[in-house]
């Protein structure tokens, strides 16, 4: 009696990559899902060479005004053929052992609806140990029903109800393109956040301003060992003290309906 030839199919995954005037990044995340069943590259009206790079391994490029991180993503997903998703920034890419265990996965995807996988952060050229960016997570493969919450900045999946799991592979993260690149983004953020704090902060004091912004440096500078991480380390300790003082400059501002 001759034995069936059982050959075991993984789920079929949709790779969703959010865009925007990310030429420099965009072609080395769209190679790193390659293994993925669909791909999708929602774009938000890109000036620069993004949309004509994601044409050539898409399976589809979509434009969409942008509106925060969040909507963006929660209005792609939905669009996505398959029931699992493994969502990458532009800047964000997987690397041969984490696709080995998203496709291992995804033999049998029965118990679990999300998965947190960490990322391997590189800045200046240099990748961060430290400066309070070890241990950093995101949810980046998860069911079609799962949704991000509605933060302008540092969104995430809404894990309440939902079954999560750990990957034990990491993303790599390539935050940096250039100082001028990486304070626009800076500023991008916190004029999100400033729209995220408006219900929580009463009165802007000398607190704000002041003590919070020299907390955050000794934070990620001393208390996270951004001091190991050498001149990357210090830059990313300044300006993440940059980033809290402009959080709260730029509320400031909201309030007064001013730029």
């Amino acid at each position: 009696m001759q034995k069936k030839d059982i050959t075991v199919t993984r789920t079929k995954i949709t790779a969703i990559i959010p865009s925007f005037n990310e030429e420099k990044n965009i072609e080395k995340a769209l190679k790193s899902v390659l293994f993925a069943d669909e791909i999708i590259v929602v774009d938000s009206f890109s000036t620069d060479k993004t949309v004509e790079i994601a044409e050539k391994y898409a399976t589809k490029v979509i434009q969409h005004i942008y509106e925060s991180p969040s909507k963006q993503k929660n209005w792609i997903i939905p669009q996505a053929k398959h029931q699992w998703i493994i969502l990458l920034d532009a800047d964000e890419w997987i690397t041969d052992s984490l696709q080995s265990e998203i496709e291992k996965t995804m033999l049998d995807t029965s118990d679990n609806d999300c998965y947190w996988i960490g990322r391997d952060n590189f800045f200046m050229g240099e990748q961060i140990k430290y400066s309070g960016w070890q241990g950093d997570k995101v949810i980046r493969l998860f069911k079609k029903t799962c949704k991000y919450n509605n933060k302008h900045v540092h969104e995430e999946i809404v894990t309440e109800n939902k079954k999560v799991a750990w990957l034990i592979n990491k993303l790599s993260h390539n935050t940096y393109t250039s100082i001028d690149n990486y304070i626009s983004k800076l500023n991008r953020y916190a004029e999100w956040q400033a729209k995220d704090y408006d219900g929580k902060v009463k009165k802007i004091t000398f607190f704000h301003l002041a003590f919070k912004p020299i907390h955050r440096f000794v934070k990620h500078y001393f208390i996270k060992g951004g001091i190991l991480d050498g001149v990357p380390g210090f830059t990313i300790s300044i300006l993440q003290a940059y980033a809290v003082g402009m959080r709260y400059v730029k509320l400031w501002l909201l309030r007064k309906k001013m730029k």
